[in-house]
C-alpha cells in the first residue's frame, strides 16, 4: 500500500506541476490544459479511494481493539489537522490574493496609459502620413500640368525635392507608367491592390502597411487630374519608411494594447482556471498529506503496538517475548530496555518457578510424612482456623476434615456436638500455656465414640501470624492392652492366691460335717448341714471364678487347621434345643474356611450365645440370629438378638474385665472372645439395633481372615475336648449361667 501511496504523490507533483504550467499560459490553453485536468481528478478520485480502505481498515482494527489502532487513530487525527488547517489558510489566502491581483492587472489606470500609448503612436503616424499626404498632393499638381512623356524626369526630380523614397505613377489598372526610387538596388516598385486604387480614385488614400524584408512604410495614393480631358485618369503613389524606433514602439504599444484586450475580454474564465487549479492543488496536496499522515501514524504507532503486544505476552506470563531493533532514538531505546526488562523477568520467573518446585517438593515430602503418621496433625492459625491437617486426624476424630478447612474450632464443636468436649480442653490448655508446649493423656468422646487420647499442643513461630500446632494419638488399644495385661496379672495372681486353699477349706467343712453331724442333736446337724452346704457350694463358685480368671490369664496356645465356619455354626446348634427363644440362621453360600482352632472358635460361639441367650430373658418372642458373610477377603459371622441391647456406658468398654449388665457373671466372657479372636488375627464389635432412635436388639460381629491355602488338613467341627463337650451339654438347657 504505501509503494502505491509513493507513485500516486510523486504523479500527483508531476502534474500539478504540468497543471501550473498550462495554467500561466492564459484562460484558454486547449485540449492540454483539459487533459491534465482529467488526470489530476482522476488521481485525487484515486487518493480518495485509497484514504477510503486505509479508513475501513483502521475501522476494523478500532473495532477488532486491534494492539495500537487506538493510537493510530489518534497520530492520524493529528497529522490531518497539522494538514489541512494551514493547508486551508493558505488555500483561502491565496484564492483571495489572486483574485485581488488580477482585478488590479486591469485598473482603469493601466488601460488609460495603453490606450493613450496607442494613441500616442498614432498621432505621430497620423502626423507622418499628413506630411506625405501634403507631398503626394504637391507631386500630383505638378505632374498634372506636365506632358506625359515628362512624367519620370518630373517625377524624380519631385520626389527628390520633397525626400520621398519612393514614387510610382500608376493608372487605374495598375500598370506602372513612372517610377522613381531613392534606392539604387530597388528595381520593382511595391504597388497597390486595385481596391486601393480605386478608393484612391476619389480623394487622397494613406495607409500603414508593413512590407516584407523593409519594414513599417507610410503608403499614400493621391489622385492626378491631368488638364487633358481625354487623358486617362492617374494614381500618384508614395512610400515612405516610418522610422525604426517609432514603429518597433508602435507595434509593442498596439501588441500591449491587443494582449490587454484579450486578457480583460477573458479575465473572469482566468479567475476560474487559477482557482480550479488551486483547488486540485489543495485537493491532491490535502489528499497526499493524509496519505503519508496513514503511513506516518502506522509507522510510530508500530513500535508503541509492539510494545503493547510485548506487554500483554508479559501479562499473561510468557517471559520470552523480544521484540525487533527500532533504531537508536528514543523509541530503540525504549525497546531494547524492554527486551532487557523480558530477559530479566525470564530469568527471575525461571529462579522462582526453580524455588516454586523446590517448595512444592519439599511440601509434597511433607504432606506425604504426615499422610503416613499415624499421629493427628492440626495446625491453626491465631484465630483458630483449621489451615493443615492429615488423614490420621481425620480417621482419629471420625469425620472429613477437608469440609471443615479454613473453619475455626468453635464452628467445628457447633457442627460436631461430640468433639465440644476435646475442643473445650485445647482451648483451655492454650489458655494455660500461651507460650509454652503442653501435654496430656485424655478420654474424650468423637465422633466413633469414646477414644482415649494422647495430646501434644505447642506455638508456632511467625512475625505476622502466629498459630498452633496440635498433634494427638489413639492410644486407646494400647490403653486397653495396658488394662488387658493388668488384668492378665491381677488373674493370675488371684488364681495363684486363692485357688490353693479353697480345697483344704472344702476338706475341712465336708470333714466337720462328717466328725459332727452324728454327736449333734437334730436341730443343730441341720444348722450344721446348711452351713456345711453354704461352704461348698461358695467354694465351688470361688474355684469356677478362679478357673475362669485362669483362662483369661493364660496365653491360649492356637492349633491352626482350616476350619469350615458354617459347618461349626450347625454342630454347635444341635447342642441347643431351647423352648422359648427363635434360632435363625443366616448362612453364606460361599466358601466360609479360615485358619482356625476349632476348639477355641467352638467356646467362642458357646460364649456368645449365651450372651444372647441372657440378653432375652423375661423378652416376649425371643430370636437369635446367626449369620455369615464371604466378603472377599473375610469371613463375618454376626449373632444378634431382639433384646435390650448394650448401654451406651458400656460401647467402649464391653470387652474389659469385669464391665458387665447382668445381675450374675464375672464379665469375662466378651474379653475372653476378643482375645481368642485376637489370636486369629480377627477382630470382634458390638453394636445396637435400631428402629428410628429406639433400640431394638443387639449384635455381635466377628471378622476372621479368609484362608487362602488349603493345603492344611482340615479340622473337623465336631472333634473337642471333653471339656468342651461336657460344656456345652451343661448348656444345653439354656440355664442362666451368667458369662
Amino acid at each position: 500500500m504505501k509503494y502505491i501511496v509513493t507513485l500516486c504523490i510523486l504523479l500527483a507533483s508531476v502534474l500539478l506541476y504540468l497543471l501550473s504550467q498550462a495554467s500561466s499560459q492564459g484562460p484558454i490553453s486547449g485540449d492540454y490544459y483539459t487533459l491534465l485536468l482529467a488526470l489530476n481528478i482522476a488521481l485525487a478520485l484515486l487518493l480518495v479511494g485509497l484514504i477510503g480502505v486505509q479508513l475501513l481498515r483502521l475501522y476494523r482494527q478500532v473495532k477488532a481493539s486491534a494492539i495500537g489502532s487506538q493510537l493510530t487513530r489518534r497520530l492520524l487525527g493529528s497529522f490531518v489537522l497539522v494538514a489541512i488547517i494551514p493547508g486551508l489558510l493558505v488555500y483561502l489566502v491565496s484564492v483571495n490574493f489572486l483574485t485581488r491581483s488580477i482585478e488590479s492587472w486591469f485598473n482603469v489606470k493601466v488601460e488609460r496609459a495603453l490606450e493613450g500609448g496607442v494613441h500616442l503612436g498614432q498621432s505621430a503616424l497620423d502626423a507622418l502620413m499628413q506630411d506625405v499626404r501634403q507631398k503626394g498632393e504637391n507631386m500630383a499638381l505638378n505632374l498634372a500640368f506636365q506632358p506625359s512623356n515628362m512624367h519620370v524626369t518630373v517625377l524624380s526630380d519631385l520626389r527628390e525635392k520633397t525626400g520621398v523614397q519612393d514614387a510610382v505613377l500608376l493608372n487605374m489598372q495598375g500598370k506602372i507608367l513612372a517610377f522613381s526610387s531613392a534606392e539604387a538596388n530597388s528595381f520593382l516598385p511595391d504597388t497597390p491592390t486595385l481596391e486601393q486604387l480605386r478608393q484612391a480614385k476619389v480623394k487622397s488614400y494613406g495607409t500603414v502597411e508593413p512590407i516584407s524584408g523593409k519594414g513599417l512604410f507610410l503608403r499614400m495614393l493621391v489622385p492626378v487630374n491631368m488638364n487633358d480631358v481625354a487623358a486617362e485618369p492617374r494614381i500618384l503613389q508614395l512610400l515612405q519608411p516610418v522610422p525604426k524606433q517609432l514603429a518597433r514602439t508602435a507595434e509593442e504599444v498596439q501588441a500591449v494594447y491587443q494582449d490587454y484586450q484579450e486578457l480583460s475580454l477573458g479575465r473572469q474564465s482566468m479567475k476560474e482556471v487559477f482557482a480550479l487549479t488551486l483547488t486540485l492543488v489543495l485537493v491532491l496536496t490535502m489528499l497526499a498529506a493524509i496519505s503519508i499522515a496513514f503511513f506516518l501514524s502506522r509507522r510510530l504507532s508500530a513500535p508503541i503496538g509492539m510494545l503493547a503486544e510485548g506487554t500483554r505476552a508479559i501479562a499473561s506470563g510468557d517471559y520470552s517475548k523480544q521484540l525487533p531493533a527500532q533504531g537508536r532514538d528514543e523509541l530503540g531505546v525504549l525497546v531494547k530496555s524492554f527486551n532487557s526488562m523480558t530477559q530479566q523477568l525470564a530469568e527471575a520467573t525461571a529462579a522462582a518457578n526453580r524455588n516454586r518446585e523446590r517448595v512444592e517438593a519439599a511440601r509434597a515430602y511433607l504432606e506425604l510424612i504426615l499422610a503416613h503418621l499415624s499421629t493427628g496433625v492440626l495446625a491453626l492459625n491465631e484465630r483458630d482456623e483449621i489451615r493443615t491437617y492429615n488423614l490420621a486426624a481425620s480417621n482419629i476424630l471420625g469425620l472429613a476434615l477437608h469440609t471443615y478447612a479454613g473453619k475455626s474450632l468453635q464452628q467445628l464443636g457447633q457442627e460436631q456436638p461430640a468433639l465440644k468436649p476435646f475442643i473445650a480442653e485445647i482451648k483451655t490448655q492454650f489458655n494455660q500455656h500461651p507460650q509454652g508446649e503442653w501435654q496430656l493423656q485424655l478420654e474424650t468422646t468423637t465422633t466413633v465414640g469414646k477414644r482415649t487420647l494422647m495430646i501434644h499442643g505447642s506455638r508456632l513461630p511467625g512475625a505476622n501470624e502466629r498459630g498452633c500446632l496440635l498433634m494427638f494419638d489413639d492410644i486407646t488399644a494400647m490403653v486397653q492392652a495396658q488394662r488387658d495385661a493388668a488384668w492378665g496379672e491381677v488373674a493370675r495372681r488371684l488364681a495363684h492366691e486363692i485357688k490353693n486353699p479353697l480345697t483344704p477349706i472344702q476338706l475341712s467343712a465336708e470333714r466337720l460335717e462328717l466328725k459332727l453331724a452324728d454327736k449333734l442333736h437334730e436341730q443343730d446337724k441341720q444348722i450344721l448341714e446348711r452351713a456345711t452346704k453354704t461352704i461348698v457350694e461358695q467354694v465351688g463358685a470361688m474355684k469356677t471364678m478362679v478357673n475362669e480368671f485362669s483362662e483369661y490369664a493364660r496365653a491360649p496356645v492356637v492349633n491352626l487347621a482350616q476350619v469350615e465356619v458354617n459347618r461349626l455354626v450347625s454342630d454347635v446348634l444341635e447342642l441347643y434345643q431351647p423352648e422359648h427363644i427363635q434360632i435363625q440362621t443366616h448362612l453364606s453360600t460361599q466358601d466360609t474356611s479360615v485358619m482356625g482352632d476349632a476348639v477355641m472358635l467352638r467356646q467362642v460361639l458357646h460364649n456368645l450365645l449365651q450372651n444372647a441367650q441372657d440378653a432375652l430373658d423375661g423378652v416376649a418372642q425371643a430370636r437369635i440370629t446367626l449369620s455369615t458373610e464371604n466378603t472377599g477377603q473375610h469371613i463375618v459371622l454376626s449373632v444378634s438378638d431382639n433384646g435390650s441391647g448394650f448401654p451406651l456406658e458400656m460401647m467402649t468398654r464391653a470387652f474389659e474385665p469385669y464391665v458387665t449388665s447382668k445381675a450374675h457373671g464375672t464379665g469375662l466372657g466378651l474379653a475372653i472372645v476378643k482375645k481368642m479372636i485376637e489370636e486369629h488375627k480377627g477382630s470382634v464389635s458390638i453394636e445396637n439395633i435400631l428402629s428410628g432412635k429406639r433400640i431394638v436388639g443387639a449384635k455381635i460381629l466377628v471378622t476372621l481372615p479368609l484362608a487362602q491355602s488349603s493345603s492344611i488338613k482340615p479340622s473337623k467341627a465336631k472333634s473337642s475336648t471333653a471339656k468342651s463337650v461336657k460344656a456345652a451339654s451343661s448348656k444345653t438347657k439354656m440355664s442362666k449361667v451368667s458369662a
